[in-house]
């Protein structure tokens, strides 16, 4: 449990500098260069990625139980991630209509991922995990609301075409059916598909 904590501390970490600092997050990208800096992001990122999946993996060995989602629960969540590809397909894209309307799509995905990560699994080491990344979403959600136009967040993009949403929801129906059908099993070794 301590590698997936260290994980967590790690990678959310390095993502929340901006949240807590922005302003030294700016000097110190001027400082290195952008670069530089996003290279040194990118290694603590992958850095913490990896000791949470390592951590999250050792503590399935051994799990410790919380409570027990009922069946109608891992459905619900089967069916939620569905909505969170779709906020992630809308986010890989350039803007149509939908862009602009949801603001961050990549904050709705992750927050949607993790709260339904939350209902289907009732264990202490997914506990953490899941709930960790939905405080940090909601967190960085409301930093990000505050620093629009301050120049320390990202702006909202410009509507495009109407095209652009019906391609953004394509991709995010064909990641969900592959990820439900074979990737989730491959990568995470438990099949989504409550039965």
């Amino acid at each position: 449990m301590l590698v997936l904590i260290l994980g967590l501390i790690v990678f959310l970490g390095i993502h929340s500098v901006r949240i807590f600092a922005p302003a030294k997050v700016a000097r110190r990208e001027a400082q290195m260069g952008e670069g530089p800096y996003k290279g040194v992001y990118s290694i603590v990122s992958l850095i913490g990625f990896v000791l949470i999946v390592w951590g999250y993996g050792m503590a399935q060995d051994a799990p410790i139980p919380i409570w027990d989602p009922p069946m109608a629960l891992r459905h619900l969540a089967t069916g939620l991630m569905l909505f969170s590809f779709m906020a992630l397909g809308i986010y890989m894209l350039p803007a149509g209509r939908l862009k602009p309307m949801f603001k961050h799509p990549m904050l709705i995905a992750i927050k949607i991922w993790a709260l339904a990560h939350l209902l289907a699994n009732g264990e202490l080491a997914s506990i953490i995990l899941f709930g960790s990344f939905l405080a940090w979403a909601v967190a960085d959600r409301i930093s990000v609301k505050r620093r629009v136009g301050t120049g320390g967040g990202a702006a909202i993009p410009a509507s495009g075409s109407i095209g652009w949403d019906v391609a953004a929801l394509i991709v995010g129906i064909v990641l969900y059916v592959v990820m439900l059908l074979w990737l989730h099993e491959w990568l995470i070794g438990i099949p989504p598909v409550a039965v």
